[in-house]
């Protein structure tokens, strides 16, 4: 029986053409309409890109399924106990946000800095007033809270405004840009020095809640913080608390808890919050890194009888 990969996307041409030359003897399936590989699921070996509407083919009846690769770096949404139930392999797609995410921090804290929210909104309403603007981010110290490759990135772009780097992460290795390392357990003893909070954390059943009103409470009311891991990994009541209270001086926030953010939540009316619609990750060069820089590797080791290598997904860890 010919094998068989389903690619849940749109993909270029080209990038089709290197997935089809890495595989000849393959069927490859590829497209975002469901009716290009809905009858194909039971069938597919690999799967790049998952979707809810599979787990009745792929995880609830016989299927060839043995390696899932993510279309995104998250993997809360994935139904991993069913997964490692039918011993599949997952992969995830770290890496392939490292640069627009990272971009996506700066400008929120340079705008949130330098008041450009403010400015944008005086512009619509013909108001041309200095917005009490008085704060610069270079020499600040910025805390990264999980230091993969966008914490890692982050921390670089950093070091070119001159900030100091503190960095939280699970092992708490050292890494390059990073000043001083912190395992998770002693997050709440950084916070207090910390200009800027990033959040780039996975959701897991150890980060979920990870900030509340105690994380909140240590932080300079100087402080900004950014999100731009999961929203989930926030306690939203206990940061529009903070932010009400003027506990915190503002937010970057491209996840919340509930996506779309609800029409009623705080959120939306407060000035020194900046909301953008979890699209910090987008950019035109994200099919081809997938495909480039995970996909294609890992398929080399596979057909080779071993097991990829890139980004494989810890089930006890969840990411």
């Amino acid at each position: 029986m010919t094998r068989t990969l389903i690619i849940t996307q749109d993909i270029e041409k080209g990038l089709l053409n290197k997935v089809k030359d890495a595989l000849p003897d393959w069927n490859i399936i590829s497209g975002r309409n469901k009716e290009v590989w809905h009858d194909k699921l039971n069938q597919a070996e690999i799967i790049v890109g998952w979707k809810k509407e599979m787990a009745s083919a792929c995880l609830e009846q016989p299927a060839a399924l043995r390696w899932l690769q993510s279309w995104t770096a998250g993997v809360n949404n994935l139904p991993l106990s069913k997964l490692k139930e039918r011993d599949i392999l997952v992969t995830g797609g770290n890496g392939v946000h490292a640069y627009p995410i990272s971009e996506t921090v700066f400008a929120l804290m340079l705008a949130l800095t330098r008041n450009i929210h403010t400015y944008v909104r005086n512009q619509q309403k013909k108001v041309w007033h200095d917005g009490s603007i008085r704060l610069e981010l270079h020499q600040k110290t910025i805390g990264i809270i999980g230091v993969g490759a966008i914490g890692k990135e982050t921390a670089k772009i950093a070091k070119a405004f001159g900030m100091t780097v503190l960095g939280v992460r699970r092992s708490a290795k050292p890494t390059d840009y990073v000043d001083e390392m912190y395992p998770i357990d002693e997050l709440n003893s950084i916070l207090p020095k910390c200009d800027y909070v990033v959040v780039t954390l996975p959701l897991t059943k150890e980060t979920h809640h990870l900030f509340g009103e105690e994380q909140f409470a240590k932080m300079k009311r100087s402080a900004f913080f950014i999100n731009i891991g999961r929203g989930d990994i926030v306690d939203e009541e206990s940061l529009i608390t903070a932010l009400q209270q003027e506990q915190l001086a503002g937010a970057g926030l491209d996840v919340v808890s509930t996506e779309p953010l609800p029409a009623d939540s705080p959120l939306w009316e407060m000035e020194q919050v900046i909301i953008t619609p979890h699209t910090a990750g987008a950019t035109e060069h994200y099919a081809r890194r997938l495909i480039e820089d995970i996909l294609l590797p890992n398929l080399k080791s596979y057909l080779a009888g071993n097991q990829p290598s890139l980004n494989v997904i810890d089930y006890e860890a969840g990411y």
